[in-house]
């Protein structure tokens, strides 16, 4: 057991603290019943700070802060485009597509494509989602979780899990998206805390007793897991293939990520307005540019100080034994916030999607609005228990489970991105050119991986990207247009941002480009 007394104690006491907490602020006044909005877009009153940090929290969890440290330790610092080129994508989707997205009033990405395409792309778009939330999401948030707490404590895996899905259900499942996002401060605070005190503890103990000591010694004596442009004989070149990193298809993956992700835009769904939503969203740009220097930092620094791990991904939980006791509770406890922040964000867009785009079309006539929450919350439930069961034979043979995510996730990803940009800015696209653009991505994918093996998946996504546009525009033309209700009708959107917004985003672009410089 790596875990004492007073470091369990301090594990629960965060998970008894954080239920009563998520309790408290989903309770409803007097009289007043939760409806759909209430539980899917917490009543749409997010201010800019719960948005912001439910967005990080959403978005680290365990396939982030355990896979992405194990990328570190296989690859190095490369794996930080992830987090870096993410800022930016977050400030193009505040400016560009939040407007469309809150002006449409909608609940789900699903919903965006039945108003712009038809009935047929939502309905596909939700089955497919709903695949990808449950299969690999949630089981991938789960196993990794579970193998922290494995490390930690020698605790069974699928105890390990049980132990998780109960947790984000007891905090999660009665307040719905209010319940998150109104927590995801705390957990926020606690995961930046916590994975600021490993970088530091990792880093001295590399140092010997020296943060800055330690950081010369691995830039020294691993050089090229400082390099950012990966040249074409790094052995992780195909995970990572150099300039097609910011030049290419990764741009397309955090579009769709960052951008028409049920999952991640739901937060900003739920602002009360706009500028909110953009204030939410450029709190989350900043908070990106210091996520690698806690996640990705610990694997490296795991390369000498555990060089002869048996799988990457044990990297981030053998420099959690590194901490002293009391210390490890703390950090113990801020890994948990990731996992079950992201659970329960997950949980709350699966019953969503299911509810509203799914269930309210087919079954809800004559349902009220409170029986459509109880769906959702059954929906929650029934996906958690799908997902623990399915983790172990999903996941049980990977290595760096970050990047079999990526690279699966990019089959469809092309698709996605083409689909909304083409809705959102092209008047002329179809019902027919969307759909031939979602199924193009697939099988073109399945097609590159068959006869160009050796090309990297990144640089796969953008090409499939670039022809599942033509495919979409080409197609288009084999239907007569849409009606002017379904086209998004740009000119009557604001795309001006306030002197802040603007500001905030010099600044993230000017952090970039000395990062870039730096370690190029």
């Amino acid at each position: 057991m790596s875990l004492e007394l007073i470091d369990i104690v301090i594990v629960v006491g965060y998970a008894f603290a954080l239920i009563g907490i998520a309790t408290l602020v989903s309770r409803e006044k007097a009289g007043h019943k939760k409806d759909t909005e209430d539980y899917f877009l917490a009543g749409k009153a997010l201010p800019w700070w719960a948005i912001g940090a439910s967005l990080i929290a959403a978005n680290i969890s365990a396939e982030q802060i355990i896979g992405m440290s194990g990328s570190g330790y296989a690859i190095g610092l490369a794996i930080a485009s992830y987090e870096w080129l993410a800022a930016v994508t977050l400030i193009i989707v505040g400016k560009f597509f939040l407007p469309i997205f809150l002006k449409r009033g909608i609940y789900t990405m699903p919903q965006f494509l039945e108003q712009r395409f038809g009935a047929g792309v939502k309905y596909v778009m939700s089955v497919f989602w709903l695949g990808i939330y449950t299969f690999v999401n949630l089981t991938t948030i789960l196993w990794l979780g579970a193998t922290a707490i494995n490390s930690l404590t020698g605790a069974d895996m699928m105890l390990g899990m049980v132990l998780l899905a109960m947790f984000a259900a007891a905090y999660s499942l009665y307040g719905g998206l209010k319940a998150v996002a109104l927590t995801d401060i705390i957990q926020v605070t606690l995961l930046i805390l916590g994975g600021a005190l490993i970088t530091h503890i990792t880093l001295s103990q590399v140092g010997d007793g020296s943060v800055w000591g330690g950081y010369q010694r691995l830039a020294a004596e691993f050089p090229e897991r400082f390099d950012m442009i990966l040249s074409k004989d790094n052995p992780q070149y195909q995970n990572l293939p150099g300039l097609g990193v910011i030049l290419g298809g990764m741009w397309v993956m955090h579009f769709s990520y960052w951008g028409f992700n049920q999952y991640i835009i739901q937060r900003a769904l739920g602002a009360k307005d706009v500028n909110e939503a953009q204030k939410g969203i450029m709190f989350a740009a900043f908070l990106k540019l210091v996520m690698p220097f806690i996640i990705v930092v610990p694997g490296i620094a795991a390369i000498a100080l555990a060089p002869d791990l048996a799988k990457p991904d044990q990297a981030y939980p053998e420099m959690m034994k590194l901490v002293p006791t009391g210390v490890r509770g703390l950090i113990f406890a801020a890994l948990i916030a990731a996992i079950v922040s992201s659970l329960g964000s997950m949980m709350n867009s699966i019953s969503t999607i299911f509810t509203m785009d799914l269930y309210r079309p087919f079954f809800g006539a004559g349902k009220t609005e409170r029986q459509l929450v109880g769906v959702g919350r059954m929906t929650s439930l029934a996906a958690l228990i799908i997902a623990v069961l399915a983790a172990r034979p999903l996941l049980a043979g990977a290595d760096q489970v970050f990047q079999v995510i990526q690279e699966y996730t990019g089959f469809f990803t092309p698709g996605i991105v083409a689909i909304f940009v083409l809705g959102m800015f092209w008047k002329r696209a179809t019902e027919i050119g969307a759909i031939a653009a979602v199924i193009g991505s697939f099988a073109l994918s399945l097609g590159f991986k068959a006869w160009a093996p050796g090309m990297p998946f990144i640089d796969r996504v953008g090409i499939v990207f670039v022809l599942c546009l033509a495919l979409g525009v080409v197609l288009s033309f084999l239907q007569r247009p849409a009606g002017e209700d379904r086209v998004v009708n740009l000119g009557g959107l604001s795309f001006k941002t306030g002197a802040g917004f603007n500001l905030g985003a010099a600044i993230v672009a000017a952090v970039l480009i000395f990062l870039y410089a730096f370690y190029w």
